[in-house]
């Protein structure tokens, strides 16, 4: 909405971030719905917030971006088992894929965290695990049809979404240097 002259001011925008804080989970997350699960769902809600105008050092972001940043794996990445759909336990746990791990760089850099330790230590895991031909591998299922019905495998969330990571990073620390 915003591209569109919308600000938090407006009734409709208000009602929006009204929901999305009734929605957020008590750990500071939320559920997503293309792509496995709550990571994807924080860093989409986490960008809308921040696109729209709300401050990045609102509380409800800055929940969300701890969660993030406690979901990371100790190799650097972030991932997310589609059993995180009947099983809270799986909440931002499982084998580590390029795509999510994207997908939780680009709501930390959203959050105002681009110089942190934890975002670093995501673009070294998407550089170590890049292939010589610029692509990343990935055997999980991060895409969602329906939750509990059937997980997809986008060919290219491997490809685009690290992309768009380290693109918005190095835009992010060139900006703030």
């Amino acid at each position: 909405l915003a591209p569109f002259g919308d600000s938090p001011d407006d009734t409709a925008v208000e009602r929006a971030i009204a929901y999305l804080r009734g929605t957020q989970e008590s750990d500071g997350s939320w559920y997503g719905r293309w792509g496995v699960n709550y990571i994807y769902g924080t860093w989409q809600t986490i960008v809308g917030l921040v696109r729209i105008g709300v401050p990045i050092d609102d509380p409800m972001i800055q929940r969300a971006a701890d969660w993030l940043e406690r979901h990371q794996q100790s190799n650097g990445g972030w991932g997310e088992s589609a059993r995180s759909y009947e099983d809270a336990r799986y909440r931002g746990r499982g084998p580590a894929t390029p795509s999510q791990t994207a997908w939780a760089l680009l709501g930390l850099i959203a959050a105002g965290r681009a110089e942190h330790d934890c975002v670093r230590r995501g673009v070294d895991y998407l550089l170590a695990e890049q292939r010589p031909d610029g692509s990343w591998d990935e055997t999980e299922f991060t895409g969602t049809g329906f939750p509990l019905v059937f997980y997809l495998r986008y060919h290219m969330y491997r490809i685009y979404f690290p992309l768009l990571a380290l693109t918005d990073w190095r835009q992010a620390i060139s900006r703030d240097t």
